[in-house]
């Protein structure tokens, strides 16, 4: 309930799932086969990934313009 005060969610459930799963398995996957920095600069930027699934709200989508279809009938 909070958190829709701040932002609306332009992210549907199964994208938001997807997410969280894809960007686990890549920082997972970043960290095993590229030892060192690079393997953590990409297994960070994929934690932002994660981020945006469990937050529901993508800032590249809303630059795009993206909406639910629920949130589009509203207005």
């Amino acid at each position: 309930m909070l958190s829709t005060m701040f932002y609306a969610k332009n992210l549907p459930n199964w994208e938001r799932i997807l997410r969280v799963i894809a960007g686990l398995v890549v920082a997972a996957l970043a960290v095993y086969y590229w030892p060192g920095m690079i393997g953590w600069i990409v297994a960070i930027s994929a934690l932002g990934i994660v981020a945006t699934g469990l937050v529901g709200f993508c800032p590249m989508c809303a630059m795009a313009g993206r909406r639910l279809a629920k949130a589009a009938a509203k207005k």
